[in-house]
């Protein structure tokens, strides 16, 4: 009951949170966003055993497919365009926004499954180091080869379609975007973990050659998890690409090094193969990010790798494996020590 109303009191505050908190409403947006990357990534890196390094991949082809369709599907006129920054920003009705905005939507996570059938197919027939080696390739040659392709901006970039100024706060309506995909990614994890799909999620965590020689097609399971992690970040790239309003193909797209590292590192730092300890390390591992690059300006770089450190040996299992080594009472079974 305690725990119902704890949750329930946070998720009312975090429905007022742009109007307690107006300042902070992009921070916290980005910190929803997390959330998400977090919760799509242990989904393949947690619950399943297998570490991608690619997932970057999937953010970034999500937002450039929705900031394509957003940017020509009605855009029939030069009276459309706007001159922002000397990049051609397409400026859109209320009506027009919304509608190209969700169908945009639609298909960066269409496309983002579709490609993660195909690519998985090929590559999770890997294991280990391959798989990962293979995975980590994926978002650099992504960004290199959106570099290149002058129809979504080449190496300059591309900016992506105006929010109109009569539909309010750009800011919040992203907030509640996020938060509203944060959630719902949440619940059906929730509901997938605790079905046959997720046991086998873990099967194959724990020995994917005996869950093979229980007659599992592993390859098949592999690769709905990753269509699954991929339709999370498709949307989450879409969203992300309009709450920024320019992508850059290396920096903003595909930029492994900085969401795609964060993903993993807010997994490990919570706990991997956990519901909650994505949640967790991605609210902390965010706020204390800020704060390094608030107060530490210039040795920020420096204090998150020992931050990085710190985790890898005072909490091998994460936040939540370490309460629940501590206190399996209250928080759970103890977490076996993984080798």
């Amino acid at each position: 009951m305690i725990k119902k109303l704890s949750i329930g009191s946070g998720l009312l505050l975090s429905l007022a949170a742009p109007y307690l908190f107006p300042t902070y409403v992009t921070l916290l947006a980005f910190v929803w966003l997390m959330i998400v990357l977090s919760l799509s990534w242990d989904i393949v890196g947690g619950q399943m055993g297998y570490n991608s390094f690619g997932n970057i991949f999937f953010f970034g082809l999500g937002m450039y497919v929705s900031a394509v369709v957003q940017r020509d599907m009605f855009s029939s006129g030069i009276d459309r365009f706007a001159d922002v920054a000397g990049d051609a920003a397409v400026r859109l009705s209320q009506s027009e926004y919304f509608i190209s905005l969700g169908v945009g939507v639609a298909l960066a996570a269409v496309v983002c499954v579709l490609a993660a059938i195909l690519l998985g197919m090929a590559i999770l027939s890997m294991r280990g180091h391959y798989f990962a080696i293979c995975t980590l390739g994926l978002g650099i040659a992504a960004g290199e080869i959106a570099s290149g392709i002058d129809y979504i901006g080449a190496g300059s970039g591309m900016v992506t379609p105006l929010y109109p100024e009569t539909a309010g706060s750009r800011e919040a309506f992203y907030y509640y975007f996020f938060f509203a995909l944060a959630v719902g990614t949440f619940l059906l994890l929730g509901k997938i973990y605790k079905s046959r799909f997720g046991l086998v999620l873990n099967a194959i965590r724990d020995d994917e050659d005996k869950a093979e020689a229980m007659g599992l097609h592993t390859t098949r399971y592999k690769t709905i998890a990753w269509s699954i992690a991929a339709f999370v970040l498709g949307i989450a790239g879409a969203g992300t690409g309009n709450l920024v309003g320019f992508i850059d193909p290396i920096d903003v797209a595909f930029t492994g090094a900085t969401f795609g590292v964060w993903m993993i590192l807010t997994v490990i730092l919570g706990g991997k193969g956990t519901l909650w300890g994505p949640v967790i390390g991605a609210v902390i591992f965010y706020a204390t990010k800020e704060m390094f690059w608030t107060y530490l300006l210039g040795w920020q770089r420096v204090a998150l790798g020992l931050l990085i450190v710190v985790i890898v040996v005072f909490f091998p299992t994460g936040i939540l494996g370490w309460m629940r080594e501590r206190w399996p009472h209250r928080f759970g079974e103890r977490v076996e020590e993984t080798s």
